[in-house]
């Protein structure tokens, strides 16, 4: 399975003027590709291939007198930006056939735009013996390691943030973890109210990391809209409300990331419900619903399943989990968000809304799996490196696993 490992990266002033180069190349090349095929396409002619714009767009036009600053960076910077607009083209095709989620078509990329990040293979990068990572044509970058890495990297992305600060992410083939096996499995109702209820009855509490970070950021919108707009000032103040929002996200990440890991490490099957989170994040309830960050939590516990040896699986959004009586199982109808608990009209049990929706997620889930006979071993699939990120195919031994002496 690929997985991929972020660790912050500290370029120097030089280092980052190079860095600087290679996010504005690859994404002139990007964008030169991009309109020379939606002018094909809107003068009826064939599909631009990929051979002839890495041609005309990058080999031919470095000899150019406009374009032969492309040379001053990596070739495998500018090969990549080229495949990645393929990618983008596959996965917006793949949409509108019906063989994956529907995507948007490929955009073009502004200087303005606060992500910057570019593509390397294992031929443009190693690691170091002193614990550096050499990217070529910037040089040998810093780098905070906070864990080793499994093995040797199959692809290298180097991302400047919003805020400023500079990522290196690898993409690693690795072999699951398999943790020792439980009894217990667990369906989850995620909510507002309580992040997680489990079918246990463990009720998860709510962080509220934006809620909690509002009044700061409200002070640092207002002192950013009093700035004069492409002042330098202006500038500084952007960044004080990125760092701001980085913060917030970097605690909601990290506290995801324990809390999936902790049920994951309880339970044999986690089962959850396949909530509609883009029609949710515009209602009147869009600012808690983003704040929770549901899906980047089920996209954890995910990945996670397969790295552990651990079932996972969601079920359809339209259960009526909250209307069913997981005693006995008869339909007692719909009932507003305001009622918390309610007796069934049957058996007289009495429910906590949230439990008992987590009690008939836990019973869906595995009579859809019972259903579909499948076992505990065939849960232990391949899954992609997260966020779409794939890795390259090795070519040559100029990468090594982990960092000695850490």
């Amino acid at each position: 399975m690929q997985l991929r490992y972020n660790y912050r990266a500290y370029p120097d002033a030089n280092q980052r003027r190079a860095l600087a180069r290679a996010f504005g190349c690859a994404r002139v090349v990007w964008n030169d590709c991009l309109r020379a095929r939606k002018e094909a396409h809107a003068a009826g002619l064939p599909y631009v291939s990929s051979a002839m714009l890495s041609k005309t767009h990058i080999t031919e036009a470095k000899r150019t007198p406009e374009l032969a600053w492309l040379a001053e960076v990596s070739a495998v910077v500018l090969q990549q930006s080229l495949r990645d607009l393929d990618t983008a083209y596959k996965n917006f095709f793949d949409g509108l056939k019906g063989k994956r989620p529907r995507v948007g078509a490929p955009r073009y990329k502004s200087k303005k735009d606060t992500r910057q990040s570019i593509r390397l293979n294992t031929n443009s990068f190693s690691l170091q013996d002193n614990g550096t990572v050499y990217v070529a044509k910037v040089g040998n970058l810093k780098v905070k390691w906070s864990r080793r890495l499994p093995a040797a990297p199959t692809s290298l992305t180097v991302t400047k943030d919003s805020s400023g600060r500079y990522f290196l992410s690898f993409v690693v083939d690795t072999e699951p973890e398999y943790l020792p096996e439980r009894d217990e499995e667990t369906g989850i109702d995620l909510g507002l109210s309580a992040f997680a209820v489990l079918s246990g009855g463990r009720k998860v509490a709510a962080p509220r990391f934006l809620r909690r970070a509002e009044k700061k950021l409200k002070r640092l919108q207002r002192e950013l809209s009093r700035k004069a707009k492409g002042s330098n000032n202006r500038n500084k103040a952007r960044i004080k409300v990125a760092r701001q929002h980085a913060k917030v996200a970097d605690r909601r990440r990290d506290w995801h990331h324990k809390e999936s890991t902790r049920i994951l490490r309880d339970n044999q099957a986690v089962y959850v419900e396949d909530l509609a989170v883009s029609g949710l994040g515009r209602t009147r309830l869009a600012k808690s619903v983003h704040d929770a960050g549901w899906s980047q939590f089920v996209r954890m516990l995910e990945y996670k399943a397969a790295k552990y040896g651990r079932y996972f699986a969601r079920i359809g959004r339209f259960e009526p989990t909250s209307q069913v009586c997981s005693a006995c199982g008869v339909k007692d109808g719909p009932k507003p968000l305001h009622v918390r608990e309610w007796t069934c009209q049957e058996c007289a049990t009495v429910h906590d809304r949230d439990i008992n929706a987590a009690r008939n997620i836990l019973a869906a889930g595995r009579a859809d799996r019972l259903n579909a006979s499948w076992s505990a071993g065939k849960t232990r699939t391949k899954v992609p490196a997260q966020r779409g990120e794939a890795g390259s195919p090795r070519k040559g031994q100029t990468t090594q696993a982990g960092i000695p002496g850490l």
